[in-house]
């Protein structure tokens, strides 16, 4: 009996992923791992190769991959290339995406693709603001989500979750300033002890508390 819970479209383009996924990794020496995750096709390269294989997927006939849907950093300290850059491709031409990853750490750039996609200089500008990821070749590095002068970034994993500055703004200089985080507070005496069992009696229970009284008392 056929299993109808298998989507016959889903499985066919699983299929024609894990085939792209062969072929990737027999014609092309730089990629490192291939395989399909979670539906999409994820393909591992070096920077080096970054420029010339993301063209290969754009412009070949076979593929089609047209759009940079996204780019985004991942953090792994304890890595010594602690950065994944992923970049998020789609193929219009095909209803197919794929997810191209390299790896880096805080001083070797990433060539940057602006010039394949315009759109990826917003892109790249967020992914060296959040993680400080450099990209070489992009004439527009600079933060998009923070203050010029904000100190760190603040997606990696061991940036604090406080930051290091508070922004407020001080009604006696009529101007938002800046600051020193500040989380000092005085000492608070926890209560663990939950209100139900802290209450002697709870309304409309007076008998049972009489019982458990005198169960106590009996014991």
């Amino acid at each position: 009996m056929a299993d109808i819970s298998v989507n016959p479209r889903q499985a066919r383009l699983e299929g024609q992923l894990s085939s792209l996924a062969f072929t990737f990794l027999a014609s092309q020496p730089h990629v490192s791992y291939a395989a399909v995750e979670k539906g999409e096709l994820v393909v591992h390269t070096t920077c080096e190769h970054l420029v010339p294989f993301l063209t290969l997927l754009r412009d070949d006939p076979r593929y089609r991959f047209e759009q940079l849907m996204d780019l985004c950093g991942v953090d792994f300290p304890a890595r010594a290339q602690r950065f994944e850059v992923v970049y998020n491709l789609l193929s219009v031409t095909y209803n197919r995406r794929i997810r191209v990853v390299v790896c880096t750490d805080e001083y070797a750039a990433v060539p940057s693709v602006h010039h394949l996609w315009p759109c990826a200089t917003w892109w790249e500008r967020e992914c060296y603001d959040l993680f400080g990821v450099l990209f070489s070749g992009q004439p527009d590095l600079r933060r998009i989500l923070t203050d010029n002068g904000f100190e760190g970034h603040p997606l990696r994993k061991d940036f604090p979750l406080t930051g290091y500055e508070e922004v407020r703004y001080d009604a006696e200089r009529r101007q938002v300033v800046k600051e020193p985080v500040s989380l000092t507070q005085d000492f608070r005496d926890f209560d663990f002890v939950s209100p139900w069992e802290g209450m002697l009696t709870l309304p409309g229970d007076e008998k049972a508390h009489e019982v458990r009284q005198g169960m106590k008392r009996s014991s």
